[in-house]
């Protein structure tokens, strides 16, 4: 419908200015004629009152005005008094209002109706006196008289009037024409087929990916769209079975981990009372040797492995049953330096230099003492291990803004070896590790805990340079932790 309108409007203006070039064309072509003929009679009347012959001027008027097209001829006095006409009976009267008009406001034509002539051109010119008048007229007056002659614009009217139905009639006929074939173009170019594509992308909405087009019978904007969508809709029915396909391996992942937690948490409390049992022997054991006795270091690496694997059942029953946290209000940098102590105390740490770059006043977070020491605690193990032959530990915290929130942020870099990528993008998932003594649960578990926290645990390293863990909890404010308090309590608890 716009395109119609724009198109009727198009056509309609070009056909309206064209008119009217050829409407100003007309008029234009009798202003020329009148010019033409009234600088014609100004040289014959000249030449005639020049040589004293004033009965020649009254014929020449008399047989020009006989040209069907003019509808009087004159000469009037500067006063108005007519003195020769082609119509004799004119001759002392005084000339028609509106062709003196002309002459008083200095105009040179001017178009206007007289009465029986229909619509005429009038147009005067003054008969200025030169030396060769002055013999008969004097030197007084500047103008002796003045030429009038009326043109009549009846038949140049009619030929508008015409031009303009003409004009009318074949600008309706070729709006038509074309807005009736641009309406059955755009019918079965564009408006079948996309209603056609509307209803398919409804069936695609609500989950049918089989539908299809038909093939496009063209190259135009209509056929590359029928084809993007074909397309479209054929890689989302691909990527609906690919992730249908991972949902379920990750289903099936979920079952299988699920049992083995159940498994793993059965076994672990099945083997955590013996283990304490044959510690508390071995430590028995061991008090009946002599501090020499060689034994005794057979018995300190019994219990060490004990010791070892007791670690692990506690691994397994927490990843398998997570505690309830208890969460207090935690100055992040205190709890920093007294993790940092108890991790120096692990063997290969002595070599380590440990640095502390912790920013002063940072708001305190809201998480459980126990399981944050636990989370830091296996960073700093992890990176000193990573560590075997001496390098740096740096410990870092700052504040940071993530989506508008106040996070409390730390890094904790080693210079070790650093992780290669395709080991980098598993270092999370459970039971995944790379050392030879390791459960694969404490980086998991870790990850799990700063997660429960509203926090995120993130990793980033250089294969050969090292690398650095950078956990975000958020920041602590008393006002909206008391609002939150406030937002849980409903009117009927309140009750």
């Amino acid at each position: 419908m716009l395109s119609i309108c724009l198109l009727v409007f198009g056509i309609g203006t070009f056909a309206f200015l064209t008119l009217r070039r050829e409407q100003m064309q007309l008029i234009n072509s009798a202003r020329e004629s009148s010019e033409l003929l009234l600088n014609t009679i100004e040289r014959s009347v000249y030449n005639s009152m020049r040589i004293g012959n004033t009965e020649d001027v009254k014929v020449i008027l008399e047989m020009v005005g006989q040209n069907e097209k003019l509808v009087g001829v004159r000469i009037f006095h500067p006063h108005g008094i007519i003195l020769k006409s082609s119509q004799p009976n004119e001759v002392g009267r005084l000339v028609d209002e509106r062709d003196f008009k002309l002459f008083l406001d200095n105009k040179r034509e001017g178009v206007f109706t007289l009465d029986g002539h229909g619509e005429v051109l009038g147009m005067v010119k003054p008969i200025y006196n030169d030396r060769q008048c002055n013999l008969c007229h004097g030197s007084k007056s500047r103008i002796i008289g003045l030429l009038n002659v009326n043109y009549s614009l009846v038949e140049t009217r009619r030929r508008i009037v015409e031009l303009t139905k003409l004009f009318v009639m074949s600008t309706v006929a070729i709006i038509g024409f074309l807005s009736l074939a641009i309406s059955l173009v755009m019918l079965k170019f564009v408006k079948k087929p996309l209603t056609v594509l509307g209803k398919n992308m409804q069936r695609v909405e609500s989950g049918d990916l089989s539908v299809r087009m038909a093939p496009p019978q063209g190259k135009d904007e209509i056929a590359r769209l029928i084809v993007s969508f074909d397309s479209m809709v054929q890689r989302l029915d691909r990527a609906k079975k690919e992730l249908e396909t991972y949902h379920f391996q990750q289903m099936e992942r979920a079952d299988r981990l699920a049992s083995v937690g159940e498994m793993a948490a059965g076994i672990a409390h099945e083997i955590k009372n013996p283990l304490t049992g044959i510690a508390a022997a071995i430590t028995v054991l061991k008090d009946d040797f002599p501090a020499d006795d060689g034994r005794v270091q057979i018995i300190n690496e019994v219990l060490e492995q004990v010791s070892r694997l007791d670690k692990t059942v506690n691994d397994l029953l927490f990843f398998g049953k997570p505690t309830v946290a208890e969460p207090a209000c935690t100055d992040i940098n205190l709890a920093l330096k007294k993790i940092l102590v108890f991790a120096a105390q692990h063997r290969g740490g002595k070599d380590i230099e440990k640095r502390l770059e912790l920013t002063e006043d940072l708001p305190p977070v809201y998480v459980d003492p126990k399981q944050i020491q636990q989370v830091f605690l296996n960073l700093f193990l992890n990176a000193v291990q990573a560590m075997q032959s001496g390098g740096i530990l740096t410990v870092q915290s700052g504040l940071s803004k993530v989506g508008g929130v106040d996070m409390v942020q730390v890094r904790v870099t080693d210079t070790g070896q650093g992780i290669p990528p395709q080991i980098l993008e598993k270092i999370f998932t459970p039971f995944f590790t790379t050392k030879a003594q390791g459960t694969g649960l404490g980086l998991a578990i870790s990850h799990r805990l700063i997660e429960q926290h509203g926090g995120t645990l993130s990793v980033t390293s250089q294969d050969g340079v090292g690398t650095t863990f950078t956990v975000e909890l958020p920041a602590y404010r008393m006002e909206e932790h008391q609002q939150e308090l406030r937002d849980k309590i409903r009117p009927d608890d309140a009750a």
